[in-house]
């Protein structure tokens, strides 16, 4: 029989200054979730929250892209103290990798993410936004294992193969009883009510759209040309209600 990792405890007690825990989730990769990760840290910590945000997209970490960021090895103090970068505390694997491959599998995944969690000294924090990796596979599982208080934001594009995937995960959350804040429909084309009703129909808050920016890409790497496009703008109109602490499980 396994014995209990005593990492998890760690984990536990370097997580408990934090008020909540936002896992930002797509179950496909190019729909936008790191982008809405990035860009929702950096709202709240504009409207005055203590905030964080952890990369935990072992695969393809790139927030560190997205905000234009260099990578720098976080200060050394009884565990990792995450750089204030813009505003708010930046923690990734990238920090480790260094843009190098990580070809991680099964139990080096899960080491790798309970030891990065265990690590990391938080302190106080309003929110803590983790960039996740994408689907249901072993990474999300470990993750939803080490934490005990996280709350989900999904992410789906308007195509019926994303959203495939995505009823899948809300499946899953509601067996094990884990809260969904709700949903955002991101790079929306079209008029349709399709995620929308999809949702209702799971009992899930659809949060809003954001339209297709064709303006977005050529901002990354820019924090000041990002909170200027029109994504950003969609984005600011979800955030009261993301904010309000009615969740579904």
């Amino acid at each position: 029989m396994l014995g209990i990792d005593a990492r998890f405890s760690v984990i536990e007690d370097r997580l408990k200054g934090v008020k909540r825990i936002i896992a930002v989730s797509a179950c496909k990769g190019g729909v936008g979730k790191s982008v809405i990760s990035c860009s929702l840290a950096l709202k709240l910590a504009e409207r005055g929250y203590k905030v964080g945000l952890l990369d935990l997209d072992f695969f393809s970490p790139s927030d560190h892209m997205i905000l234009g960021i260099k990578p720098a090895f976080p200060q050394e103090e009884k565990g990792l103290l995450p750089p204030t970068i813009y505003g708010i505390k930046f923690m990734s694997i990238i920090y480790f990798i260094e843009d190098k491959p990580a070809p991680l599998r099964g139990i080096d995944v899960s080491n790798a993410i309970i030891e990065l969690l265990a690590i990391t000294i938080w302190k106080e924090l309003d929110f803590l936004i983790i960039d996740m990796p994408p689907g249901i596979g072993d990474a999300t599982l470990e993750i939803i294992r080490a934490i005990k208080r996280l709350e989900f934001l999904l992410v789906s594009t308007q195509s019926k193969l994303a959203w495939e995937s995505v009823e899948r995960m809300i499946k899953m959350l509601k067996q094990q009883s884990i809260p969904v804040i709700g949903i955002i429909e991101n790079m929306k084309q079209k008029d349709s009510d399709f995620i929308k009703r999809n949702a209702k129909d799971l009992g899930i808050r659809y949060l809003g759209a954001i339209k297709f920016d064709p303006g977005l890409e050529d901002s990354l790497s820019s924090v000041e040309k990002i909170s200027k496009t029109e994504f950003a703008k969609w984005l600011e109109e979800i955030i009261p209600k993301l904010l309000q602490q009615e969740k579904f499980k």
